[in-house]
């Protein structure tokens, strides 16, 4: 299994920000299957922007790289 990444590449489906998921982690062997895992999570934001590659990127995560934070979903009220 792989690990992903998913982002989104602007911020349009994601206004106004609250109930609304802004990134995932998913285990999954192929992207579109990662995809489609964050799809049924989601928020107020919609089901098809995270199977829009337009919208959303995905990114295998790979364990060679920096130490690094990889997300911290963080929204102030």
């Amino acid at each position: 299994m792989k690990l992903w990444l998913l982002q989104p590449r602007n911020m349009v489906p994601w206004q106004p920000w609250y109930d609304k998921a802004f990134a995932f982690v998913v285990r999954a062997e192929t992207e579109l299957v990662a995809r489609q895992l964050a799809s049924v999570k989601h928020g107020d934001e919609g089901q098809q922007v995270w199977l829009d590659t337009l919208a959303v990127s995905c990114e295998e995560l790979l364990p060679e790289g920096p130490a690094q934070i990889i997300i911290r979903d963080f929204a102030y009220a």
